[in-house]
């Protein structure tokens, strides 16, 4: 079977019914947080599946990297951004897990996204990290992460969760607190947390989970119609029976201004006024003893030298 055919005959939109119902609802929410532009700003899809959410960005004006470790799924997103005339669409091999290793990718990008990727994720505050080093100063990331409280749509959603990366999850999901805790760590200020697929989505979701198991292609057909529901009623219907929703978004910002740490020698050995280094990576709330490290990794004076905070980290 094409995995194209519809895209082919449609163009982009067919490439948000390929699948889970879930994904209609990611770009509803990421669509409303990504005005089009004439500007060519860059956009960094990381983990980017079959590359619908990088051939949207790129009809609304960004240009757009879509990361991905499987070959199969960077081809068939090549394949899709031909078809929808996505020229400024580009997709590259690399598990993301190694994204550090990209010093070519640091400070390159106006906007990062990552949707329902860093749950399969072992070391989620690398990634969270290395994707915030991606990020220009004033640049914006836009996450979204299966909600720590949903209720399961199947069994599968109660674990138990992976303790490799296999690419199933590595764990339930994330609270408000869990994705602050990141971004504090990462240098992130957090501009917003809200949700995503509520009780009408999840209903979809579960008839097409249970008859995949029959047919998928009865699955794909049976829900076609259904996906028209979530848009017209999830909001309201998910706020009337106070139902969690699946999915919790994350928007954040790096700050363009980063703060700058002065330290003075404790020692005699180091004549002069105190120094000022350059503390970026390290998030505000960074404890004096990750900035002694840095201080000293960063004097050529005298490597052991015992350094004293003379000003407050922004």
């Amino acid at each position: 079977m094409d995995k194209s055919a519809l895209v082919k005959l449609v163009g982009f939109p067919a490439t948000l019914v390929h699948g889970d119902p879930h994904v209609l609802d990611r770009w509803f929410w990421l669509k409303a947080r990504l005005p089009k532009t004439r500007n060519g700003e860059r956009l960094l899809d990381v983990g980017c599946g079959t590359g619908a959410f990088s051939i949207a960005a790129s009809l609304r004006g960004y240009r757009a990297l879509g990361l991905s470790w499987d070959e199969r799924n960077q081809s068939v997103a090549k394949e899709r951004a031909k078809y929808c005339k996505a020229s400024s669409a580009q997709f590259e091999v690399l598990d993301i897990r190694e994204l550090d290793r990209r010093a070519d990718l640091v400070g390159s990008f106006d906007i990062v996204i990552c949707l329902e990727t860093i749950e399969h994720v072992i070391e989620d505050l690398k990634l969270m990290r290395t994707m915030a080093g991606c990020m220009k100063p004033g640049g914006r990331l836009l996450l979204t992460t299966p909600y720590l409280l949903y209720n399961a749509i199947s069994p599968g959603d109660m674990g138990p969760f992976s303790v490799v990366e296999d690419g199933w999850h590595v764990r339930r999901g994330y609270s408000r607190i869990m994705l602050e805790e990141l971004c504090e760590h990462s240098g992130l200020r957090v501009e917003r947390v809200s949700y995503c697929s509520g009780y009408v989505s999840q209903k979809v979701a579960a008839v097409m989970r249970r008859v995949s198991g029959i047919s998928a292609l009865l699955a794909w057909a049976l829900i076609l119609p259904l996906r028209a529901l979530p848009p017209l009623l999830d909001s309201l219907v998910t706020t009337i029976l106070g139902w969690p929703h699946y999915s919790i978004c994350l928007e954040a910002y790096k700050p363009r201004q980063l703060p700058e740490c002065t330290i003075r020698a404790s020692s005699a050995s180091l004549a002069g006024p105190p120094r000022t280094i350059d503390i970026s990576g390290f998030s505000p709330s960074c404890s004096r003893a990750a900035v002694q490290s840095r201080a000293d990794r960063e004097c050529d004076t005298c490597k052991s030298l015992t350094a004293e905070i003379v000003s407050a980290i922004a």
